[in-house]
């Protein structure tokens, strides 16, 4: 992941939810802020889909920053691991406990995610 992506938040009442995702230092992966919902859904299917590219066995998403994904946002990440080559994996880094609990309930044997909460 070269290239920051970024939808600004709107302001304070009525706003559009934002989100910001960086390249991880030291890494394969990204650390997120804001939520992923309808008006973020593209960057994050852009950045699962640049994921899904990249060769490495292990991509970190770094979610302590995000506060909601949306259901159609965790179908995508579903969707992402279900393409990534026998051995590699996303490892999830403190996502919102509904994004654990959806994979959980949805799509309970998908081994390509790791959901950690450290």
């Amino acid at each position: 992941m070269n290239t920051p992506y970024q939808v600004p938040s709107a302001g304070h009442r009525g706003s559009v939810p934002g989100l910001a995702v960086f390249p991880l230092a030291g890494r394969s992966g990204v650390r997120a802020a804001g939520e992923v919902g309808l008006t973020t859904r593209a960057i994050w299917e852009a950045v699962l889909e640049e994921a899904v590219r990249e060769d490495d066995d292990v991509y970190y998403l770094e979610l302590s920053d995000v506060t909601f994904v949306d259901v159609a946002g965790a179908g995508a990440l579903a969707d992402a691991a279900g393409r990534l080559t026998d051995g590699r994996r996303f490892v999830v880094r403190r996502p919102p406990s509904a994004l654990r609990r959806t994979l959980d309930l949805l799509w309970p044997d998908q081994t390509g995610i790791e959901v950690t909460t450290s």
